[in-house]
């Protein structure tokens, strides 16, 4: 069955190297970033299943981070522009998702109106943190609201909160996405903008496991909002978990999606992942939503 995979990373050569030129140090901080199928997209193809594509974003080098607000900026569109190139060459890529400079809002929104009239980029990348704040900080509501009104989808990712002492790679990013959805939700984003496209990294996190504390211990609206988020099944196979992810959020709200070539060596779970839907008891309906359709709907610009 054709799948098209929501949550693949590359990293833009040109763009890391501009990267590395500010901060020598980042593969130290970030081993993950070594990974050589990043950087050599094509490679990735003789991994990939018959009829399986990608929807590719940066991985994890965030330009605020280093930057100022007008040389963030730059350094974004120039990976977007890359970002581009790499899909337009490769063809099991069908779409890219752009970095936006959370420390220059109005350049991000631009970013935005260009996703919306590009013919390659299908949708923006967002962290469950920026500049030191929740992604739900008011100082970032005019990007949900541009996202919102250019129906641009926003892919959520974790990054670490860099005031806690004991980030781990194995739990940390699921409780930084899990409670940055309680964020968005308290914050009223859901409320101000219903119609808003934010599809979350693995699988929802915690959110599926804890749905009878979210539905007791949350405000009803609150907790109704939280069926607005699309997922992904980035969690490395684990069939009872995407059942889990599946019955919470809707088979209509979950879209293939697997962290190539992140996760499992040579090139990420593709596979593992695929097997996993397939033994999750979902009809063969569901399949079809989760593997492709969900995408072609939700990113008015699919093939």
């Amino acid at each position: 069955m054709k799948s098209i995979d929501v949550f693949a990373h590359v990293l833009p050569p040109n763009f890391y190297q501009q990267m590395l030129a500010i901060d020598p140090q980042i593969p130290k901080r970030a081993p993950f970033i070594k990974h050589p199928l990043l950087s050599d997209p094509n490679r990735r193809n003789q991994y990939l299943p018959a009829d399986s594509y990608q929807v590719v974003s940066a991985v994890n080098v965030n330009p605020e981070d280093y930057v100022d607000s007008k040389q963030a900026a730059k350094l974004c569109q120039a990976g977007n522009e890359e970002i581009a190139a790499i899909v337009n060459h490769n063809d099991r890529f069908v779409g890219g998702v752009a970095m936006l400079p959370m420390n220059n809002v109005p350049a991000a929104k631009q970013t935005l109106d260009d996703v919306k009239q590009s013919k390659t980029m299908a949708g923006a990348q967002i962290f469950t943190r920026a500049l030191g704040k929740s992604i739900a900080d008011p100082t970032f509501r005019p990007v949900f609201a541009t996202a919102a009104k250019e129906d641009v989808p926003l892919l959520l990712h974790p990054v670490f909160d860099s005031r806690k002492p004991d980030n781990n790679i194995v739990f940390s990013w699921e409780y930084e996405l899990s409670n940055a959805m309680l964020q968005i939700v308290q914050a009223g984003v859901f409320q101000q903008y219903p119609h808003l496209k934010i599809v979350v990294h693995h699988a929802g996190a915690m959110i599926p496991f804890f749905a009878g504390r979210i539905k007791y211990i949350l405000p009803a609206d609150q907790a109704a909002d939280f069926h607005h988020f699309y997922v992904d099944t980035a969690i490395l196979g684990n069939a009872p978990a995407l059942k889990l992810a599946v019955d919470y959020f809707g088979s209509d709200h979950v879209l293939f999606g697997t962290d190539a070539p992140l996760g499992i060596k040579p090139a990420g779970a593709t596979k593992e992942i695929i097997r996993a839907i397939q033994a999750a008891g979902l009809s063969t309906d569901q399949q079809e939503q989760v593997f492709y359709k969900n995408y072609q709907r939700l990113f008015s610009d699919a093939d």
